[in-house]
């Protein structure tokens, strides 16, 4: 999924809310996430936490894991597992797969997380000695690997939506439209009425696609949010 996580700086400054907005889940699970953890509050891990562009990266593939039915136990295991060589951000960092653990009873469904290192896929969400390679039907979690960049989990939800952007060295990595300095939640809170409208389209230059991408993603934003 990417090089050695320790090797970067953190990038892009947002609250709680903000990281959930771009994760698909409540300002509140992300705190609760970082206590835990899972996550880091690279900025500041006093209140009110500060999360970075890779903070927010990492709990993105937490809720994909979740998503999967990997348990929270397993991806304290896979984070501790990776953490030395991958470093700060090792979820976003290695070459994660999971695959459906062949198992009965209460342990049936859940996914095991592996590592593909060297062609050969090793199960990481074991405690220290029960790590183990086994025979893959794996599912990657390539999928995700664009999702923050193009306005976070929401997209999901708005495919189509081509206009956002999340870059961690504009807007101190507000989500934006595409190739401007125009926060994507201001243009969608102008679209609501004719003469933000109007002002989105003489004053800012906007064309109807992008206003009408913004609301689109604001909403998918809000549904999760309400939905958390």
């Amino acid at each position: 999924m990417g090089s050695n996580g320790s090797a970067w700086k953190p990038r892009g400054r947002y609250l709680a809310r903000e990281a959930g907005w771009l994760a698909g889940v409540s300002g509140d699970k992300i705190g609760q996430w970082a206590r835990r953890g899972y996550i880091r509050s690279s900025w500041s891990d006093i209140s009110p936490r500060i999360y970075s562009f890779q903070d927010v990266a990492e709990a993105i593939v937490v809720h994909e894991l979740l998503d999967r039915r990997a348990r929270h136990e397993d991806i304290r295991r896979a984070i501790q597992n990776l953490r030395t060589k991958y470093g700060d951000w090792p979820l976003s960092a290695a070459d994660l797969w999971t695959t459906s653990m062949n198992v009965t009873g209460a342990k049936a469904g859940r996914e095991s997380i592996v590592l593909k290192e060297g062609g050969l896929p090793l199960d990481i969400s074991r405690g220290t000695g029960g790590q183990q390679f086994i025979e893959p039907t794996l599912g990657d979690l390539v999928r995700i690997q664009g999702l923050l960049h193009r306005g976070g989990w929401a997209i999901l939800l708005v495919p189509d939506v081509e206009s956002i952007e999340v870059n961690p060295d504009r807007l101190s990595g507000r989500p934006t439209i595409r190739g401007t300095r125009i926060s994507a939640e201001r243009v969608a809170d102008l679209a609501r009425n004719r003469d933000g409208l109007r002002v989105l389209r003489t004053d800012y230059g906007l064309h109807k696609r992008q206003i009408d991408d913004a609301v689109r993603w604001m909403d998918a934003v809000q549904e999760l949010e309400a939905a958390a």
